[in-house]
């Protein structure tokens, strides 16, 4: 039986009209490093290093209906950050572009909507 090959996750890659508008938008958000900056990619790494974000340009995109709607671009993920005050990361997120979704459904999670309309959430651990 052969050996299965060591897969290991880099990073997740959001699309935007912007790669790196999107990336400054995030790096400001987590205050994390670029490591990669091309053309029309952008990738940004946590302190001490791990699994990052990426963000490549996308002429065409549009943004995910969250909830969703028939008939409109459906969201295919989303981004979750774990936070350890709620409304002072909700604050700090507003501060630097997001904009709160419109609905809410749990208390302990804020949902937002990056400045190209990519859905996250933030978090309390343990909720």
């Amino acid at each position: 039986m052969s050996r299965s090959p060591r897969l290991s996750l880099s990073a997740t890659v959001l699309d935007a009209p912007d790669a790196h508008a999107l990336a400054d938008f995030y790096r400001d958000l987590l205050g994390w490093t670029v490591v990669q900056d091309e053309p029309d990619w952008v990738t940004l790494r946590p302190p001490g290093g791990g699994t990052g974000l990426s963000f490549q340009t996308e002429p065409l995109f549009t943004p995910p209906a969250w909830p969703a709607e028939a008939g409109a671009q459906q969201m295919m993920a989303h981004l979750d950050f774990e936070v350890d005050d709620l409304e002072a990361a909700s604050a700090h997120a507003e501060a630097h572009g997001a904009v709160s979704a419109a609905f809410q459904p749990l208390d302990h999670v804020r949902i937002y909507r990056d400045p190209v309309g990519h859905p996250f959430c933030l978090f309390l651990p343990g909720a």
